[in-house]
């Protein structure tokens, strides 16, 4: 089992796979506090789900380089690997939040319940990307 996260500046958004790695599920939204909080919430969950590794969405700029948000994701992988010690895929977001709205809005999903799932939505979509590849052998 695998679980994504979307890492932002006020939540992470979660999503799991299938045993199998075919479909990616978003998950809850957790609210992001003190890393002692969000260590706990997230070794709950990996505990519940019985992960054997993450995915953690890597926002680049368009053109490939790294900014500030992906200097932040790197350091919250550190902190993860360092409270979890599991395998931690950092993943290319560049597109999953667009590509989750966009899947939102065909479920004629009004904007006010996008804004309470967005996190959530775009982790699936990362960790779907990362199956994709993963279970292709590609990488």
């Amino acid at each position: 089992m695998l679980i994504g996260l979307d890492l932002g500046t006020k939540t992470i958004g979660t999503a799991i796979c299938d045993a199998g790695w075919r479909f990616a599920s978003n998950g809850k939204t957790i609210t992001r506090g003190k890393w002692a909080r969000d260590r706990a919430l997230l070794g709950e969950l990996i505990e519940a789900r019985a992960a054997r590794g993450l995915v953690l969405g890597l926002p680049r700029n368009m053109d490939g380089s790294e900014g500030p948000r992906a200097q932040a994701s790197r350091a919250f992988a550190r902190n993860v690997d360092e409270a979890f010690g599991l395998p931690l895929l950092l993943w290319d977001e560049r597109w999953s939040t667009q590509s989750a709205e966009s899947a939102m809005i065909g479920q004629d999903m009004s904007r006010a319940k996008r804004a309470e799932a967005i996190d959530s939505h775009a982790a699936a979509v990362i960790l779907q990307g990362a199956i994709d590849r993963l279970a292709g052998g590609i990488i």
